[in-house]
């Protein structure tokens, strides 16, 4: 090896020790961040999530990301007391693009109960364009969009969307399961009155 390849050689390890040194590390312990999603809340104009006190046992400890402001929600404390409708919703999802302005007309309505969306196997900014186009302003939590999230395994969430369960006011989760598919605000009112 001649002189000039070794002080090349020798250069070249000072260089890539110095790139090394200067560049920001990566540690797997570092938080993974998403993308910004200011401007796609503030289109959306999602209603705040529910907060309360008190314990919905077969939430305790669930927690999950508010879509409307990036706050995180305990939904064991923030449905109990209160009737709930939980709607469990996916952007791929067809029939949910159906159902979500139906829920929307239905909490419009006076004497509605509370209505909780949850957004399930989608981005999160996706989620917020599909609520923003649709004219959906209720109030929606993210359960992350893996194959399964802490909602989706406190409720048993089945596999066909959409799916909704009513949390009673003595914190009771119930399965709607007629119709699959809500098609009319009637159908809703229906639903709680028979479940609640």
């Amino acid at each position: 090896m001649t002189t000039a390849t070794r002080w090349a050689l020798v250069a070249g390890v000072l260089v890539l020790a110095v790139i090394v040194a200067v560049l920001p590390q990566v540690r797997s312990d570092s938080p993974v961040v998403g993308p910004d999603l200011t401007a796609a809340r503030a289109a959306a104009a999602l209603a705040p999530c529910p907060s309360g006190a008190g314990e919905v046992a077969q939430l305790a400890g669930v927690r999950a990301e508010c879509l409307g402001d990036g706050t995180t929600v305990d939904l064991g404390s923030a449905l109990a007391g209160q009737v709930t409708l939980v709607n469990v919703w996916a952007t791929w999802c067809e029939p949910c693009r159906t159902e979500l302005p139906v829920l929307q007309r239905y909490a419009s309505e006076p004497g509605a109960v509370r209505v909780l969306t949850v957004q399930v196997q989608s981005k999160p900014d996706d989620g917020l364009e599909l609520l923003a186009d649709l004219g959906v302003r209720l109030p929606t939590v993210f359960d992350g969009d893996g194959g399964s999230g802490p909602v989706r395994s406190a409720l048993k969430v089945r596999p066909a969307l959409p799916a909704s369960y009513l949390v009673t006011a003595a914190g009771e989760v119930r399965f709607i399961e007629s119709p699959p598919t809500f098609t009319d605000p009637e159908q809703v009112r229906e639903v709680v009155r028979r479940l609640s």
